[in-house]
């Protein structure tokens, strides 16, 4: 992957001072995730809504992973001299603004940082993409792309183990599948196409587009070594837009969630086609969906090649645990994230902070900004996949395989995201519109 160039502000400090941009569900998973980091702190947190900047302080301070305190303005986050890399896990729409606000701060001479940590996507379109990239570049900082799927241990164990002794012997791998699936996000702002960028293809195919891509990279060596030439997309609403269920969304969200006139798409599958630097092609399949019904959130991964493959799913934990019907409990997800059932037979995931990544995921973005290693992921690896992203959005609008990077891509913003998308289902021999 590509690295950064970064301004020399001071001489690298023993431990990193960590301030977070964003206080909800994200946040707190990397603050978890910080228990295991050895040089770090979390000393900051800013939200719009002071409470919960309040809260999200108190969490990591009850986490022992810092004096965290929560901060009035991005702007004095900035400022805060404890403060040397900011992890940006606010909503999508807000990101053009967070990132200027950072920018305006240290060109001001109000703060220096080493670094910045956006969470994904990097954004809800290409133009956007290039725009925190470039504001991010003018001012020196070092950038990390947070992508903790292709941090996973299972994933890169047995990626190194298929490209060791598979592929040193019979041939590099061919096929790679990924998927992320459950039954929808948390919050209000995710369901709104307007706000998110679109819908599950936007939030959610950012990690499988990019873990296919990953996997088929040999290790060591760029990811410009495998590059996207067609893609072939699929989106559609197989859930959430039937009435029953967009007025459960409605009750639960608030009038402005309302799939009935305004749907996103709750599934979509994606095949990309690449070129090796090899001559040869190989191929990707990418599928998300928040229509998923399970015991809960499901990451799955594939890699076959000529005389070996390797699988994983996250719900094959090592941990299971029985509740009979007597059993009464509240709901939650305490068993596994994005939980769906309190009773019968249910997998644990004991540590979803390292299962899913974000443990070495944030250990190496630290490592990264104290100058002790190269950024695996930047920020020009996440306007990548954007690009990637709305390619399979025009292929689905459009209906056939487009060549990579198709026409208009710069301007291109989803019809999702404009309101103007419509979800067809099947009846009958017919297509017919969701009304």
């Amino acid at each position: 992957m590509k690295a950064s160039s970064s301004r020399s502000i001071t001489a690298p400090p023993a431990r990193l001072g960590v301030g977070f941009i964003g206080s909800g569900f994200n946040a707190r998973f990397h603050m978890q995730a910080f228990r295991a980091v050895r040089d770090a702190d979390v000393l900051g947190v800013f939200s719009p809504n002071r409470k919960n900047a309040a809260s999200a302080a108190s969490y990591a301070r009850a986490l022992d992973v810092g004096e965290a305190r929560p901060h009035a303005s991005i702007t004095d986050l900035v400022a805060d001299p404890a403060i040397d890399a900011i992890w940006l896990t606010g909503p999508n729409h807000a990101r053009i603004e967070n990132v200027e606000e950072i920018v305006q701060a240290i060109e001001s001479g109000k703060g220096t940082l080493r670094g910045i940590a956006c969470e994904k996507p990097l954004a809800r379109n290409v133009a956007e993409a290039k725009r925190v990239r470039d504001l991010v570049n003018r001012v020196g900082l070092a950038h990390g792309y947070l992508e903790n799927q292709v941090f996973a241990p299972q994933v890169e164990t047995g990626r190194a183990l298929l490209w060791a002794r598979g592929a040193a012997t019979t041939g590099r791998p061919y096929l790679a599948r990924a998927a992320e699936e459950h039954s929808g996000p948390h919050m209000p702002w995710f369901w709104r196409g307007e706000l998110q960028g679109g819908g599950v293809l936007n939030d959610m195919m950012c990690h499988s587009a990019l873990v296919v891509r990953h996997l088929l990279t040999k290790p060591g060596a760029p990811a410009s070594s495998v590059r996207p030439v067609r893609v072939t997309a699929h989106i559609a609403s197989l859930k959430w837009s039937q009435p029953s269920y967009a007025k459960r969304l409605t009750k639960q969200f608030g009038k402005d969630v309302n799939y009935a006139k305004a749907p996103a798409e709750d599934f979509a599958s994606t095949t990309i086609e690449f070129e090796t630097d090899d001559g040869l092609t190989v191929f990707g399949e990418a599928s998300t969906s928040w229509s998923f019904v399970g015991a809960g959130l499901r990451l799955s991964a594939e890699l076959l090649g000529p005389e070996y493959s390797m699988a994983w799913n996250t719900l094959d934990s090592g941990l299971k645990l029985f509740f009979s019907r007597e059993v009464r409990g509240k709901e939650g997800e305490d068993l596994v994230e994005k939980q769906n059932a309190e009773i019968g037979q249910m997998p644990v995931v004991a540590n979803e902070a390292a299962a899913y990544g974000y443990e070495a995921e944030d250990r190496h973005f630290v490592r990264a900004f104290l100058g002790k290693e190269a950024p695996k992921l930047t920020f020009d690896d996440g306007l990548d996949v954007v690009r990637i992203l709305m390619t399979a959005y025009q292929s689905a609008e459009q209906g056939k395989t487009l060549p990579f990077p198709p026409k208009g891509l710069e301007k291109f913003v989803p019809a999702v995201a404009r309101g103007e998308w419509k979800p067809t289902r099947a009846k009958g021999d017919a297509l017919q519109e969701l009304r």
